[in-house]
């Protein structure tokens, strides 16, 4: 269907259906000038219109499948009412704090059509109309004052391409300083304000008419590309590869940038390591070298303090956990529960049917015997479920265990207020990023003992670090490494063909059996088998739900296999017919998969959590999304957070399992052909694995075994800490 052209309409607001003051998202009814009683529905993000207020609004006509014919603001301007009725209209509407409609009236018979310049100019005059004495003449101009100053910011910030939801927070931010502090430096709101980054503030600057060579410019940049490798997964980056980048984003002297680098060093915003074997010129964000600093320090002082809890005599205990639990442990079990009853700090990884889990249980069954307190957690909700269903024991989430307090400080937990316990216990540790790392153990005790559990061949975290394969590598720490499939796991094909995944090996593929491999090279063919199989063959051979059931995980993104057309088909297919949220170029329904894309502290849910959609509310623009026990409300502004999951990549799927998975894998994805990626994506798999596309493509993965090492510093630190120590 061919794009409506842009079009204007110019009117006074009759009245406003609903306004949010968050995010600015309003529905009013406009009456439109020039045509007698002809009212119209105006949607889109306004800046707080009131009855009586004249606009000029540009925009589309749309059709909504429920309330019907809509204009849709894309541009407005705002002007105040010219006639004595549109400000009796306008000040009685609820504007001003003070003023009801019927000291609305008093005001306008007495001023008439200069009310407002009245309110400007002369505030003291309202002392003359009946009712309002000193105090109220005092609060009326106050309040009136503030309106003009937030509409003035709005209009202002609007000028220089900033919509009204932007505009918002930004008001939230500054207040009533909100022009003076962009006009001072607009690369403050790249690090002050969600949702703005440094290309939009460096798009008001130019607007400002700042100069390219400008060092705020500089610094601001630095910080944009040091934020930029925290999210590929770095805890620091180079010096001399920092400034390169930087220059190539902003294509001016590289001598502006240096200069910026040692002033953002100079004022703390920014850490260079001096003197650090094998870590000279590493540049970090404050945060992150505190957490990465902190780690080290927190896993040496572990180490070095003798255990509290009295010592486990493990030849006694052996035999009876063995006959208690009716099975003999392999060797390398063995060993891996000596460690982690003997060692402060232990490291047990091994990929799938390896027998971590009975591992988990039989430490706990000898813990629990002997008296000590063990707690367990996970990163994510799903992992800790499924750790407290293999062990018989409460695990939580690591937020729950350090009790996040939204609208505090943060973690409860943290030195001054430990956790209490003997031995803490973490699943799926290579999802653990040094943040999240740092925090946790800010908060263990360090009598206690630390046992790490996970899979190191696994992609690393999705935040900043690779924790567990630099705890591994540094060679300071115990580490037992589980490689023995056993008998029972070796029934799985998911099981077998991840190992040898993982060993370079072309998977066993049989049609009959829990993994199968589909070959077909042309995209567009891939997606639609992986719909044919989600709608259809999946659901009546195996008696899984489409949406909850299966999960599609895909390398990339982009394409006709990629996350974002996967999703579009996926949800068109699965969950027609429904009211639609609209959100840019997306829509969300209820019953729709979704998955939170960033933390959320205050509502506590987290990167990678998968809901469904419950329920959507058109006329406030917001909606609510089902998280296992857990229902949060999300407003207009932060859709952003979520992402249609009926499709999601390979890294968002960690710690997460799923009866069903579907992988396309094609020579389009080349450039994230990794064979941990796809080992990844096939552990996910607890049912079923169906891989979709091309045999070159799976071998291209198979033989790319470098991953893209993260630069990280905590096995330096680790090494320096056990030599002075």
């Amino acid at each position: 269907m061919q794009e409506q052209m842009q079009q204007e309409l110019e009117g006074v607001v009759e009245s406003v259906v609903f306004s949010s003051a968050e995010s600015g998202y309003t529905v009013l009814r406009l009456r439109v000038a020039g045509a007698a009683g002809s009212e119209v529905t105006a949607v889109g993000n306004l800046a707080s219109p009131v009855p009586g207020e004249r606009l000029r609004l540009k925009g589309r006509w749309t059709e909504h499948p429920r309330f019907g014919r809509q204009f849709s603001v894309e541009e407005y301007e705002s002007y105040s009412p010219g006639t004595a009725e549109g400000i009796e209209r306008y000040l009685g509407s609820g504007l001003i704090p003070g003023i009801g409609p019927r000291i609305a009236r008093r005001i306008v018979q007495a001023f008439g059509e200069r009310t407002l310049e009245v309110l400007d100019r002369e505030p003291g005059k309202l002392a003359q109309v009946e009712g309002i004495g000193r105090k109220r003449v005092g609060a009326i101009s106050g309040a009136w004052k503030q309106q003009r100053e937030i509409r003035a910011v709005m209009i202002f910030l609007q000028s220089y391409g900033v919509g009204t939801a932007l505009a918002a927070k930004i008001y939230q931010r500054y207040g009533d300083h909100a022009i003076a502090a962009v006009r001072e430096n607009p690369y403050r709101l790249a690090m002050d304000v969600a949702g703005i980054g440094f290309l939009t503030a460096d798009r008001m600057a130019q607007r400002l008419g700042l100069p390219p060579e400008s060092p705020a410019r500089a610094e601001a940049a630095l910080l944009h590309v040091l934020q930029d490798c925290a999210a590929e997964g770095h805890l620091y980056y180079p010096r001399i590869p920092l400034i390169q980048r930087c220059q190539k984003l902003l294509q001016i002297d590289r001598e502006i940038i240096s200069g910026a680098l040692e002033g953002l060093r100079q004022a703390g915003r920014l850490i260079v390591e001096q003197g650090s074997a094998g870590l000279e010129g590493a540049a970090y964000l404050p945060a992150l070298h505190t957490a990465e600093a902190g780690i080290a320090s927190a896993l040496a002082g572990l180490q070095s303090c003798p255990r509290s809890f009295r010592p486990i005599d493990l030849e006694k205990a052996l035999p009876w956990v063995q006959a208690r639990m009716a099975m003999d442990l392999a060797d390398r079990q063995v060993q891996a529960l000596r460690a982690a009853l003997e060692s402060k700090v232990t490291v047990i990884t091994g990929g799938p049917g390896t027998g971590k889990t009975t591992i988990l249980r039989a430490l706990l069954a000898v813990l629990n015997s002997a008296g000590a307190v063990a707690l367990l957690a996970a990163p994510t909700g799903r992992a800790a479920k499924r750790m407290q269903e293999a062990s018989g024991q409460e695990a939580r989430t690591i937020h729950r265990l350090l009790e996040y307090a939204p609208g505090e400080a943060g973690f409860r937990r943290d030195r001054e207020h430990p956790l209490h316990c003997d031995w803490l216990i973490l699943d799926e540790a290579s999802m653990i990023d040094a943040v999240l790392m740092y925090h946790l153990l800010k908060a263990l005790p360090a009598p206690s003992s630390l046992v790490l559990v996970g899979d190191a061949d696994q992609l690393p975290s999705v935040g900043p670090g690779c924790v567990l394969r630099d705890v591994i590598r540094s060679g300071r720490v115990p580490v037992v490494e589980l490689n023995e499939v056993f008998r029972q796991a070796q029934a799985s094909q998911i099981v077998v063909n991840a190992h040898r995944l993982n060993l370079g090996l072309m998977p066993l593929s049989q049609e009959d059996s829990d993994f199968y491999f589909i070959q077909q090279e042309d995209p567009e063919e891939v997606a639609r088998v992986i719909l044919r199989l989600c709608q259809e063959r999946i659901p009546r051979r195996f008696q899984l739900d489409p949406i909850a059931d299966i999960q599609v995980l895909s390398p990339m993104h982009r394409g006709q296999a990629g996350v974002t057309n996967l999703n579009r088909v996926l949800q068109e297919a699965l969950n027609p017919g429904r009211a639609r949220l609209e959100h840019g170029e997306r829509y969300f329904a209820a019953g729709d998969k979704v998955m939170q894309v960033r933390n959320n502290y205050d509502k506590e849910v987290f990167n990678g959590d998968v809901g469904r959609v419950e329920s959507i509310d058109p006329v406030r623009h917001s909606l609510a999304v089902r998280y296992d026990e857990q229902r949060v409300g999300y407003e207009w502004t932060e859709l952003e957070e979520l992402a249609l999951a009926y499709a999601v990549s390979v890294h968002k799927s960690q710690g997460c399992e799923f009866p069903a998975v579907i992988v396309p894998v094609l020579t389009q994805h080349y450039l994230l052909l990794q064979r941990n990626l796809i080992y990844t994506a096939v552990t996910r798999g607890k049912r079923l694995v169906v891989l979709v596309g091309a045999r070159k493509a799976l071998a291209i993965a198979l033989k790319n075994a470098d991953t893209q090492e993260r630069y990280t510093g905590l096995r330096a630190r680790l090494a320096a800490l056990a030599a002075s120590g």
